[in-house]
């Protein structure tokens, strides 16, 4: 069984030209664990992965692989295992013969290719050419070409985008599974909702900087109780707790107001004449979290 071998970005940044990308990122990944990277879109997230592949060179910092570069590991296919960019493959071929060429290419035995098919569902589909495939049957494929080597690192960008529910329950669980074989499996996503069944730990990047990082338990925790608050004229209650002092980010039920206290938040509505339909103090959640942590939401 490949062991995994610890990935670590140490003070990693990227610049293009007048825009930073990536800021100085700093954190490890473990083998034995499912760890979520998480940010909105245009974090830099997959501009980190790349740098980590070899693909774009960082502006300063290193990115590794139990210390040692993508670009100078002796079998790269057989100790990271990635798969970026579902859309990558040349459409006049078929799975079969698209990893084909890159068993040929890494000295694996042509049974491999059989494997990683039967491994990912794809067997019934094999002799198809990629350019009919659905975009969760191109996910697949990716994962495919990511087990080739049989690797001890997973490096999957979104590898969730685009499967059916049947394929997202078993994507997750496929993940712990090779977690569960002392793999390193490094996950990316924009919405920790697709990912918090499937991962131990998380790294949360915003504008290219880390955020948070730790167990997911760790998010639970990560932020104060908030107060639940909403009206009929949530314009007029937004215009009162602004001039309060109170910040606030729109949720999925109301109004998340930075305060405790329900009973303040409700003495500014009624101070202001503003109708209360909602007014409860809650904790925040996962999800909650999590946007708190990335600035989404309006915050004023």
């Amino acid at each position: 069984m490949p062991a995994g071998s610890v990935v670590e970005f140490a003070n990693v940044t990227k610049r293009f030209g007048a825009v930073t990308a990536v800021d100085d990122l700093s954190f490890t990944v473990e083998p034995g664990r499912v760890t979520g990277f998480l940010g909105p879109n245009g974090a830099g997230k997959t501009t980190s992965l790349r740098m980590l592949l070899g693909l774009v060179t960082p502006t300063a910092g290193t990115a590794t692989f139990g210390g040692v570069r993508y670009a100078d590991l002796s079998h790269p296919l057989a100790t990271v295992g990635s798969a970026l960019e579902a859309a990558s493959f040349h459409p006049g071929r078929t799975a079969r013969n698209h990893l084909r060429v890159y068993a040929i290419g890494a000295g694996l035995p042509p049974t491999r290719v059989g494997e990683v098919l039967q491994t990912v569902g794809l067997t019934e589909y094999a002799d198809r050419r990629v350019g009919g495939y659905s975009l969760g049957m191109r996910q697949r494929l990716g994962l495919a070409f990511a087990l080739i080597g049989d690797p001890g690192v997973l490096v999957l960008d979104e590898p969730i985008n685009g499967l059916d529910p049947e394929g997202i329950k078993w994507i997750r669980g496929f993940l712990r599974e090779l977690a569960g074989e002392g793999r390193t499996v490094l996950v990316s996503s924009h919405l920790l909702s697709e990912v918090q069944q499937s991962v131990d730990d998380v790294v949360i990047i915003a504008r290219g900087r880390l955020v948070h990082r730790g167990p997911l338990s760790s998010l639970e925790t990560e932020t104060a109780p908030q107060v639940v608050v909403d009206s009929p004229t949530r314009e007029a209650l937004a215009a009162a707790l602004t001039d309060a002092g109170i910040r606030f980010t729109e949720g999925r039920t109301g109004l998340l107001a930075a305060d405790p206290d329900p009973a303040r938040i409700g003495h500014v509505a009624f101070a202001a004449g503003v109708e209360l339909s909602t007014l409860h103090r809650q904790k925040s959640g996962l999800e909650d979290s999590f946007l708190a942590l990335v600035g989404e939401g309006h915050t004023l």
